[in-house]
């Protein structure tokens, strides 16, 4: 066999898409539809509940990038805690439940261009970035839950623990701000 054969057997490209490809590739359009609706919609509820939609989305991706380990990371850490802790901030602000007209600045043209051109941005560096890496699917795993988790507490630990106490800060502010309107309205 010649190189060239070798090669287009080694990899199929994005002609010959294989089961897990279709699968990424539709499981990417969902979340993306319950991204778009998640900074669409005008009731913060229904936005809550449309990120944990996309935020299980990822962690999907993840499994079928044989992420095991990073998928319930995202699970646990994402979904079941930001966004428990976002709708727990929501009831305690007493967040209107219907339609709010504050969701609406009116600067949506501005803001969509600004997040077309973020996302051509990222997907440029990341295209530039990977242009040749290729991922094998059908093969073992590269890293381990021990190594993975082993990297993230020696690299990523300080990130993690800044960003838990901004959450529990932000939850003492609408503790906060949630008493002061109380008395102000007594």
């Amino acid at each position: 066999m010649t190189l060239a054969a070798t090669a287009a057997t080694a990899h199929p490209g994005f002609l010959s898409p294989t089961g897990i490809e279709i699968a990424f590739l539709l499981v990417g359009i969902a979340t993306l539809g319950a991204a778009l609706i998640t900074v669409t919609t005008k009731q913060l509820v229904h936005a809550a509940l449309w990120l944990v939609v996309a935020l299980g989305g990822l962690a999907v991706e993840y499994l079928l990038l044989t992420a095991e380990f990073i998928a319930w990371v995202q699970v646990l850490i994402y979904v079941g805690s930001v966004v428990v802790l976002l709708l727990f901030g929501l009831m305690l602000t007493k967040a209107p439940i219907g339609p709010s007209p504050d969701a609406d600045s009116g600067n949506r043209w501005a803001a969509l261009g600004v997040a077309f051109a973020a996302a051509a941005a990222l997907v440029w560096v990341v295209v530039d970035a990977f242009r040749t890496t290729w991922i094998d699917l059908d093969g073992p795993a590269h890293g381990s839950t021990e190594a993975t988790g082993a990297f993230l507490f020696r690299h990523w630990v300080l990130p993690f623990e800044a960003l838990s106490v901004l959450l529990l800060a932000a939850l003492v502010g609408a503790i906060v701000l949630s008493r002061k309107r109380s008395k102000e309205q007594s």
